[in-house]
């Protein structure tokens, strides 16, 4: 087995860092890349933050931001994971990565191809076993959770959240309205129903409320100042309100695609 493996993980959002943080428990040189400006929601859990504050911690590993390839040694030192700006993926060539994993989450490809590792991985749909990337891994809840797909597709994207404490779009909310995002609570805040939890400041300067639906902890929330779009999620509401650490700890979800992801890497690494 290559001591000195390279994975590289397109995206670093709450999913994605269930396998970055799998990854890096079993001992292995992660390499993370992101976009400008992540939009994460379930933030204390989301390596991408490392983007916007320079550093940030899951669970007890370190992500942080460097911006050159040629930082990444130093904090691999250092057992941490580097997160590099590239959101076009410039630096796949260059860095050599023995397994590369597309886990942006975006419903579809953004431009990850077969030919940038010698295993490519992707979570979720959008991708097509066998031409777009090797293997994909469903990351719809349910039966086929974690699901390794050589041949064929995930799961098509419905748009309904999974069933949580027995509620599902309920809990997700998205912004009415185009404008900048204004946070006046933050993740862990017990909320009720019909409760403001933020505003939209609006291009003709108007502020609208985002209110809840459900009674519960706030799980997640975009960062204040994210511009955003009619549609685009702003928030997550648990209604387990007994379940506050959750907010601070790597999903069910999350850990069981990252099981499906390190057996896909080991399988690899251990030919």
């Amino acid at each position: 087995m290559k001591k000195d493996a390279l994975i590289l993980v397109r995206g670093g959002g709450d999913l994605a860092t269930g396998t970055i943080h799998r990854l890096w428990s079993a001992g292995l040189r992660v390499l993370v890349l992101e976009a400008e400006h992540p939009a994460a929601i379930r933030r204390q859990v989301s390596l991408c933050e490392a983007v916007y504050e320079g550093e940030t911690a899951v669970e007890g590993l370190r992500a942080v931001r460097i911006e050159t390839l040629a930082q990444a040694e130093e904090i691999w030192k250092q057992n941490a994971v580097p997160v590099l700006v590239d959101p076009q993926g410039k630096s796949i060539a260059p860095a050599k990565p023995d397994v590369l994993v597309d886990a942006i989450l975006a419903k579809k490809n953004l431009g990850t191809t077969r030919d940038m590792a010698p295993l490519t991985i992707a979570l979720g749909p959008g991708f097509t076993a066998g031409q777009d990337v090797d293997v994909v891994v469903e990351t719809k809840r349910g039966h086929r959770l974690g699901r390794i797909i050589r041949e064929g597709s995930a799961i098509p994207d419905t748009g309904i959240p999974g069933i949580i404490g027995g509620y599902g779009k309920e809990r997700v909310i998205h912004a009415g309205t185009a404008g900048i995002f204004m946070d006046l609570r933050k993740i862990g805040d017990i909320v009720e129903a019909g409760e403001t939890i933020a505003q939209i400041r609006t291009a003709d300067g108007a502020m609208i409320s985002v209110t809840t639906q459900i009674t519960g902890i706030l799980r997640g929330i975009l960062r204040s100042s994210y511009p955003v779009t009619p549609g685009f999620k702003v928030a997550d509401i648990d209604p387990r309100k007994e379940e506050l650490s959750n907010c601070f700890l790597i999903s069910d979800k999350a850990r069981c695609i990252a099981g499906s992801v390190l057996e896909l890497v080991c399988a690899q690494l251990w030919k």
